[in-house]
């Protein structure tokens, strides 16, 4: 098996620091790496895997000889470079929202839908955050037992609208707490000590973009019919990792929380936690800086003929964004797709 000459853009940001730490996490082979940035970042010194390495700036060139460029660097920048990576014979694996619902480009989980990488055609998709630990979860339930509804309500950390928002979180909240104004910038109401029902833009109906991305991904990734009903409602939430949510299923056939909890307990990636009783379920404390998808609070939904409710946890920078992308190039290379 070749090792891939690979390029991270972004590599200063939030996340692209992240899915540095995780490409030693996974022992990624590899023959060179390189590390790039816009113009106000480069020249920022990194180290890894006991080297330094100097940020370049991204330009056209800076794609030459690269196998695959593993990308957190806004939807802008992923448009303006995915060409120049094409043409110059690298895979692009991209985590903005750019190319997410293009038909031609596969939105992958790795481990949930690894064959649509076959299709790419030097694109691949990473999905968005609050999706992708909720696919971890359906996935193998869905295997078992088709799905005929989803309601979905996310309580994402601030983390995840980046460094920014994460600061502001911090300013607000010593501001409210010594009685001073603060003007809030990242979102349009105060974060500290409150819960915001929006996430992104609203759309015509009534549902903002954030919301939409879950049901629409949702579908693509796990090809589900246009016209399963998949509802989401997104809210920002002062915590500064994890995102939370709430989930209700509703199922072809009967099944029971036991049988739900057998199955998620042997699958890929999840980690249940589930005993009310001693007060066990997973919380952001419980997800943050690891990979697992935490669940708990499986229990049969009041609303539903075969119904089941619960909750999932997960780092929204590792499995929403950076360890899935990492996950990603790592299956590129074990199927031999660049």
């Amino acid at each position: 098996m070749r090792k891939p000459n690979i390029a991270i853009l972004g590599a200063t940001g939030v996340v692209g620091r992240e899915i540095t730490k995780i490409v030693d996490e996974l022992k990624i082979e590899f023959n060179e790496i390189k590390f790039l940035s816009s113009a106000r970042s480069a020249g920022t010194k990194l180290e890894f895997q006991g080297k330094t390495y100097t940020v370049e700036e991204a330009k056209p060139e800076s794609f030459d000889r690269v196998n695959i460029v593993l990308a957190s660097a806004g939807a802008s920048t992923s448009k303006l470079f995915a060409p120049e990576i094409v043409k110059r014979g690298g895979v692009l694996v991209d985590n903005s929202s750019a190319f997410r619902m293009e038909p031609d480009v596969p939105l992958v989980i790795a481990y949930v839908n690894d064959e649509d990488l076959r299709r790419h055609k030097g694109i691949v998709a990473n999905p968005n955050c609050s999706t992708s630990q909720l696919m971890l979860v359906l996935k193998p339930l869905i295997d078992k037992n088709p799905m005929k509804r989803l309601i979905v309500s996310t309580y994402q950390a601030v983390s995840g609208a980046g460094l920014a928002a994460i600061n502001e979180l911090t300013e607000n909240t010593k501001a409210k707490l010594e009685g001073k104004s603060f003007e809030n910038k990242c979102f349009k109401k105060p974060i500290a000590f409150n819960v915001i029902p929006q996430i992104d833009v609203f759309c015509e109906n009534g549902y903002t973009k954030e919301e939409m991305k879950v049901v629409n991904e949702t579908k693509k990734i796990l090809h589900l019919p246009a016209d399963l009903p998949i509802s989401c409602t997104a809210a920002r939430v002062p915590v500064y990792n994890g995102h939370s949510e709430a989930v209700d299923i509703e199922f072809e056939n009967e099944i029971t929380p036991d049988e739900v909890r057998e199955i998620l307990s042997s699958s890929f990636g999840v980690k249940v936690i589930d005993n009310p009783d001693n007060f066990e379920y997973p919380t952001t404390y419980d997800a943050s800086g690891v990979d697992p998808v935490f669940v708990g609070r499986i229990r049969k939904n009041l609303a539903f003929k075969n119904g089941i409710s619960l909750w999932c946890v997960a780092d929204n920078l590792r499995i929403g964004a950076a360890l899935n992308t990492v996950r990603i190039c790592k299956k590129l290379i074990e199927m031999e797709l660049y």
